[in-house]
């Protein structure tokens, strides 16, 4: 009886002995508490999109934001139709920026061309991707029969200079391109740092065409040759490069995030150098030559 009781004693032993290893994972389980531990992270990071996500409004909201209050044809404050031998400048603005973001350099150069009130001159700035608004204030200051359309004469009579910045340089091309397929002429186009599609070759109704550009940008480069499609018919003043890379421009009314991101960009927007010579071109076209129609190329 010793003998099987001391039997019993060892077998219960091994039993406790072996309940006391330790138990092994199985790949699933490991894989779940490696998972649980990654996932401690998360928190952090939805934080910092969260926060991103809140911020975005102010973001836009300084920096004038198109997308919260898109354009409509009653910003317009030119009269039409407007009278025979008038000028129309319209600048185009870059991004998401608004129509009357005044601190964007196309608004700026907008409000000093309508304070020197030079005669039958008129100047709206227009935002990126809005081409049909200005197109649609063209025609309307054309039709001075107000018969709903465009006749010869009306058309021939178009004194229309274009400028834009960034996306907005991409919207001059397309606008001119639009006005060629109806007939109207333009005297003027200037793009600043264009950025977009189809924004190199000038379509032959264009009289005159610059563009100004930088190629220092980490991410935003303009582009950086414009051509003309009828060279008999369009006079590329000329692709002025600028360069930031030792060039000190004070930018600081953009949000650090826009600075960051756009570099080189942001610094042609806001050199004053850059817009004294567009706002010099404009300023020529109009008040050396009032009475020139759009149909003769000037040398």
């Amino acid at each position: 009886m010793e003998r099987v009781q001391e039997a019993e004693d060892r077998s219960s032993e091994g039993r406790q002995a072996t309940l006391a290893l330790p138990k092994k994972s199985s790949p699933a389980e490991a894989g779940l508490h490696h998972n649980s531990i990654r996932r401690g992270c998360i928190p952090q990071t939805a934080w910092l999109f969260a926060t991103f996500l809140l911020l975005l409004p102010t973001i836009l909201l300084q920096g004038g934001c198109a997308i919260l209050r898109p354009q409509g044809y009653q910003t317009f404050v030119t009269q039409t139709p407007t009278p025979a031998n008038s000028y129309l400048v319209i600048g185009f603005m870059g991004g998401v920026e608004a129509w009357d973001a005044d601190k964007h350099y196309v608004r700026k150069l907008a409000l000093k061309l309508r304070s020197r009130n030079p005669p039958n001159v008129n100047v709206e700035t227009v935002e990126n991707r809005q081409w049909t608004l200005a197109l649609q204030l063209i025609q309307n200051a054309l039709d001075r029969n107000q018969d709903g359309k465009l006749d010869d004469q009306e058309r021939a009579s178009a004194r229309v200079v274009l400028y834009g910045h960034s996306l907005g340089g991409a919207d001059v091309v397309k606008l001119a391109q639009k006005l060629k397929e109806i007939g109207v002429p333009v005297l003027l186009t200037i793009q600043i740092d264009s950025v977009g599609r189809k924004d190199r070759v000038i379509p032959s109704n264009v009289a005159r065409a610059a563009n100004f550009y930088q190629h220092d940008g980490p991410f935003v480069r303009g582009r950086s040759e414009i051509v003309a499609e009828d060279s008999q018919k369009t006079r590329i003043l000329g692709n002025f490069k600028y360069d930031y890379k030792h060039k000190k421009v004070d930018d600081s009314a953009l949000f650090w995030l826009a600075r960051i991101l756009e570099g080189a960009h942001a610094k042609l927007e806001f050199d004053p150098d850059v817009w004294a010579k567009v706002g010099q071109l404009i300023v020529h076209e109009i008040e050396e030559n009032p009475t020139r129609t759009p149909g003769s190329r000037k040398n």
